[in-house]
C-alpha cells in the first residue's frame, strides 16, 4: 500500500503532509509557493515518497456549500490529475486552519510560529489528511468506531 499526499491548495502557498505507508497517520511535511514550479515541485514529491493517491482540501462554507476559492481549487485538481496519473480526490477541508491553529496551541509552539502561515498550512494539510485517513478506516471497519465507543 503506497502513501497519500495530502494538500491544503492556497493561491499564495500549498501545505503538504504525507500519509505513512500504511495509511494510519499523516504528517506534515512542507509547504510550498504557489508559482510556476509548483507542479514540477509537486510530481517530485509524488515520485520521492512513492504516493499512490492525493487527497486535496475542497473549501467549504461552514452550511457545506462550496467556498469561494473552490473554482481556483477546481482547477488545480484538473491540473494534478492530467499531470501525475494518479488517483485525487476532494476532501471536505472545512475549518481545517483552525483546527491547525488550535493544535499547534495545544502542542505549545511559541505565539510566532504559530503566527507563520506556512506552519499552518502544512499542519491543515495534515489535519485534513488525517480526516481522510481516518475515514477510510472507518470503512473499512465500520466496527471499530463502536469498539472504541465501548471503551469509554
Amino acid at each position: 500500500m503506497g502513501r497519500i499526499l495530502g494538500i491544503d491548495y492556497g493561491s499564495h502557498r500549498v501545505g503538504i503532509a504525507v500519509s505513512d505507508p500504511s495509511r494510519t497517520i499523516s504528517q506534515p511535511l512542507m509547504t510550498l509557493i504557489n508559482d510556476d514550479q509548483l507542479m514540477k515541485r509537486l510530481l517530485e514529491i509524488i515520485d520521492s515518497y512513492e504516493v499512490e493517491e492525493l487527497v486535496v482540501g475542497e473549501p467549504r462554507t461552514l452550511k457545506g456549500e462550496l467556498g469561494q476559492s473552490a473554482e481556483e481549487v477546481h482547477e488545480f485538481v484538473f491540473k494534478i490529475r492530467e499531470s501525475c496519473g494518479i488517483p485525487v480526490k476532494l476532501w471536505d477541508e472545512r475549518l481545517t486552519s483552525v483546527q491547525a491553529r488550535l493544535s499547534m496551541l495545544q502542542m505549545g509552539l511559541k505565539k510566532k510560529q504559530r503566527a507563520q502561515k506556512a506552519t499552518v498550512d502544512k499542519v491543515a494539510a495534515a489535519l485534513l489528511l488525517q480526516n481522510y485517513l481516518d475515514a477510510l478506516q472507518m470503512a473499512e471497519d465500520p466496527s471499530s468506531n463502536n469498539e472504541s465507543a465501548k471503551h469509554e
